[in-house]
């Protein structure tokens, strides 16, 4: 029963914290506190609801009612919880299109220094004078003479000038 009491004591604490206070002044010239507006006349609000901000009203021919009616948000007015969402999946998409293209780049920048170990290996092995063999188009093993031989470090000292630098 205690319990009760106190969230229910807590609630009621609560309420004027979420309340907007007027003031204003009746025929009579007396000020009057309320949280309700006045039904008729001039008032002022004392206090707002944290998280509300006041907004002024669009002067009439300014850009800022020409933007409103064509849609824009106004730059002043707090954003909802629907446009900051769509804004954190926005920064989100594009997180993930930067991440995939840096793994993209990434696996590009391997493959490509392994081509350059490969072809220096290869040109290493020619440049060393070993006899090197391959496989003809019938499966035959042939080796390479001296035209052949040149030929093929000609091509790839030109790989690794092109790719490797």
């Amino acid at each position: 029963m205690m319990r009760h009491a106190v969230l229910v004591l807590a609630l009621f604490l609560a309420l004027p914290a979420m309340a907007q206070i007027y003031s204003w002044k009746d025929r009579d010239g007396r000020v009057h506190y309320t949280d309700t507006p006045p039904p008729t006349g001039e008032f002022t609000v004392i206090q707002r609801p944290r998280g509300l901000q006041p907004s002024p009203p669009p002067a009439e021919g300014s850009g800022d009612a020409a933007a409103a009616a064509e849609g824009e948000p106004d730059p002043n007015r707090p954003r909802t919880l629907s446009e900051r969402e769509r804004e954190f999946r926005e920064r989100r998409a594009a997180q993930a299109e930067a991440q995939a293209k840096n793994q993209e780049d990434a696996a590009r920048e391997a493959e490509r220094q392994r081509f350059c170990e490969q072809a220096r290996n290869q040109l290493a092995a020619l440049e060393s004078g070993q006899r090197i063999s391959r496989f003809n188009a019938q499966g035959e093993r042939e080796f390479l003479d001296d035209d052949a031989r040149s030929a093929e470090v000609a091509r790839l000292q030109g790989q690794i000038a092109q790719h490797c630098q």
